[in-house]
């Protein structure tokens, strides 16, 4: 039977990044009767960034909370806390004699993160061989993931086949789950992916009163210039990823219509 592994960090409020482009697509799978399914709460990762150790606890359990009322069903999914298994990081360290520094020099994650902090830990840079050790210590050989993440995952296959040449068949081959989830950008940076360590008005928090939400969706960036070739612009473009990812099918086409024809205004 094939085996899906997934994790998402703790890193406070569930935004609507988070449900669209991953939490919306755990649950759906939980149809899917051929495969089983782990989640993980991955707290060994979020403190590879700044954050406040009294606070990350809560903020695990509160995560875990917040998924169980998205949907995911203890009945049909393992849901539980990176930390609580210590194997995670045992397995990490024997991968790391696995890795090479020139292939975490070449991930571009590390890159972009390491480019907006002013301490950049060993444990970022090290970030996808506990990745590895997440997805592989369950033999799981499928992973749901977006194109940002194709990258980490090739370096998980990797590991698993050095591994494997040294020691003997241990691992399996894990390959990606390509999912249609949407990459919902930031409001205020549409030439980001949403998140919440970009700051306020940069995220939809799930949380949030309607009345706010509202109030972040009309402040969002629209148009930034003229766009070329004719093409929508970036923020626009988000805008309608949303509208048709929530189901809102008449109104999508109708808006769209309205973009087409010329006759949409922003205000």
């Amino acid at each position: 039977m094939n085996r899906v592994f997934s994790g998402i960090q703790p890193t406070g409020t569930l935004h609507l990044g988070n449900y669209l482009g991953a939490v919306a697509n755990w649950v759906a799978l939980q149809e899917n009767t051929s495969i089983d399914r782990i989640y993980c709460v991955v707290d060994y990762h979020a403190i590879t960034a700044d954050y406040d150790p009294k606070d990350l606890m809560k903020r695990s359990v509160n995560l875990a909370r917040d998924l169980l009322a998205c949907g995911l069903d203890p009945e049909k999914s393992a849901l539980f806390v990176q930390s609580q298994i210590p194997e995670h990081t045992e397995l990490a360290w024997i991968f790391q004699a696995c890795t090479s520094y020139g292939e975490l020099q070449r991930m571009t994650q590390f890159k972009s993160k390491g480019d907006t902090q002013s301490f950049v830990s060993a444990g970022l840079f090290t970030y996808p061989v506990l990745q590895a050790a997440d997805i592989l210590l369950y033999d799981a050989n499928m992973v749901p993931v977006g194109e940002d993440q194709v990258q980490h995952l090739e370096l998980t296959r990797g590991i698993a086949r050095r591994f494997n040449t040294l020691y003997g068949e241990c691992f399996p081959d894990v390959k990606p789950l390509l999912t249609e989830a949407p990459r919902i950008m930031s409001l205020k940076n549409p030439e980001q992916k949403m998140s919440k360590s970009s700051g306020e008005g940069h995220f939809l928090a799930l949380d949030a009163p309607e009345n706010e939400t509202a109030k972040m969706i009309k402040r969002a960036v629209t148009d930034t210039g003229p766009a070329e070739d004719g093409e929508m612009s970036p923020g626009v473009a988000n805008l309608f990823t949303i509208l048709k990812a929530l189901g809102a099918t008449e109104a999508h086409t109708s808006l769209m219509a309205d973009y087409e024809g010329g006759s949409l205004r922003y205000g």
